[in-house]
């Protein structure tokens, strides 16, 4: 089928950033909600992604999975919504893009399991330290309203979903530039129609007496 975009995902887990891109770009798309335990490690779906995660889109027969990689593609693959600078343009949204989706989860999913490198084994560790990810994170942000340039891109909806999902479950500790950063976002049409979707089927979900 032409132009066909079908996405997989649970509304209780990384997808909701793709769904935030997905309603950034407004073409039609076929949700595909899968359960943690039964769906999302069959075989038909890992034949999609063979790690058996969530999200990933098949766009005309092409399967990506990574929520930056996902949010990359689709700015690419719909040019004309304007979701990425222009090619001589892109040194920040690729910068931040990838810094938040390596260094800064990296560190957080870290520090959620009690790890802490000393001084030898930042030196080793991608992302140094949570501090150190963090106050870099912040240079980014701080007094702007969109991560690179002067418009919003993809990168806002990658770096701007961490950071929100961050201040929310307090895996990111509240500063005034991430405030502000967040805030700013949350106003986007876009945003709101993906939280409506996903906070939909989350209590769908709950009533029916499942979490995925």
């Amino acid at each position: 089928m032409a132009d066909e975009l079908i996405f997989y995902t649970n509304p209780m887990s990384r997808g909701q950033i793709a769904r935030w891109m997905l309603e950034e770009v407004g073409a039609p798309y076929e949700p595909r909600i899968l359960d943690y335990g039964t769906t999302m490690k069959d075989a038909a779906y890992l034949a999609v992604n063979p790690m058996g995660k969530v999200p990933a889109i098949v766009h005309n027969g092409k399967t990506v999975t990574e929520c930056a990689a996902i949010c990359a593609y689709l700015a690419d693959a719909f040019p004309e919504k304007g979701l990425a600078p222009d090619p001589a343009d892109r040194a920040d949204y690729y910068r931040w893009l990838f810094f938040t989706a390596g260094p800064v989860e990296q560190a957080i999913t870290a520090k959620h399991f009690g790890v802490e490198p000393d001084v030898d084994q930042q030196r080793m560790a991608g992302f140094g330290s949570l501090a150190a990810a963090l106050d870099t994170l912040e240079s980014a942000v701080a007094g702007k309203a969109f991560v690179a340039g002067d418009r919003f891109s993809a990168a806002d909806v990658y770096v701007g979903s961490q950071i929100d999902w961050g201040l929310q479950f307090g895996t990111i500790a509240p500063r005034p530039a991430f405030e502000a950063y967040a805030t700013g976002l949350r106003e986007r049409p876009a945003y709101k129609r993906a939280k409506e979707i996903d906070n939909g089927l989350i209590a769908e979900m709950q009533a029916a007496g499942g979490g995925g």
